[in-house]
């Protein structure tokens, strides 16, 4: 089985302590993608860096030039990476922390951390602007992928969630960014052009399961989440999908993130 599994961490370096670093240290994962990160390698805690070694882990680590300490994604892998890119080839992306893909034998794993709007300002503009650019380089990208017979897939935080069933309070949020409808069509396109969401395909037809809860009130209590941390992946690594769980913390004292690790495992 080849395990992946992906998580936004608001911070790694206030994460660690937290329960990051056990979690890595416990986990059975390949792979795992790592979303706003907020750090560049000399900035990691010395625990964490002891951690990695001893549990084998590579990481690859892609910060952003244009904001320090903001956004930044990562892979950690077991194995070294045959190829590593980081952007998308565009202004938005080139040196933003948002992606970051690394090569594997026969796979390709990329973390996405999609800018998070706010309607009405230029971080609103700046998602779209970031969305514009990136479809064209996933079509580039799967094409490519199935001319050299390698599977793709898109782990992280995408920031939009996309119909009724991935957000509890859908109807408060209908004018907000994360699921405005131009947004939530823009992903419904995505879909319909040969990329898959993995986690709704092995749970179709039920609300959630949910990976983000705002620190605010009681939502994590009362499960009321979003569903935007994906796993996008080529139709034929996602036919292999065996199993996709959130790896939800058992209480809210507990959490090292406004976050929980989606894992999944795909089948040889």
């Amino acid at each position: 089985m080849l395990t992946v599994s992906s998580v936004n961490v608001n911070g790694i370096r206030a994460a660690a302590p937290k329960g990051l670093t056990a979690w890595l240290a416990a986990t059975d994962a390949d792979v795992v993608c790592l979303q706003e990160t907020r750090a560049r390698h000399e900035d990691l805690p010395d625990e964490l860096l002891g951690v990695l070694e001893r549990a084998g882990w590579l990481l690859t680590l892609a910060p952003s030039d244009a904001a320090q300490g903001r956004a930044g994604v990562g892979v950690l892998t077991r194995v070294a990476p045959e190829a590593v890119r980081v952007g998308i080839d565009a202004a938005e992306g080139a040196a933003a922390g948002r992606y970051v893909e690394v090569d594997l034998p026969g796979l390709t794993v990329a973390s996405l951390y999609l800018p998070n709007g706010t309607v009405g300002t230029p971080r609103q503009d700046e998602k779209d602007r970031f969305l514009a650019a990136f479809a064209p380089y996933l079509a580039e990208r799967r094409e490519k992928a199935a001319a050299e017979d390698r599977e793709v897939v898109v782990c992280g935080d995408w920031n939009i969630a996309h119909t009724e069933a991935d957000i509890r309070n859908w109807r408060g949020n209908v004018r907000n960014s994360g699921f405005l409808p131009h947004e939530r069509a823009w992903l419904g396109e995505l879909y319909g052009s040969g990329w898959v969401d993995v986690v709704r395909s092995l749970h179709p037809g039920v609300d959630g399961p949910y990976s983000w809860w705002s620190y605010r009130g009681r939502a994590f209590d009362n499960d009321t989440g979003w569903r935007i941390d994906l796993h996008v992946a080529t139709a034929g690594l996602a036919a292999r999908a065996s199993s996709a769980v959130v790896e939800r913390a058992p209480s809210h004292a507990e959490r090292w993130s406004d976050h929980a690790p989606v894992t999944v495992r795909y089948a040889p």
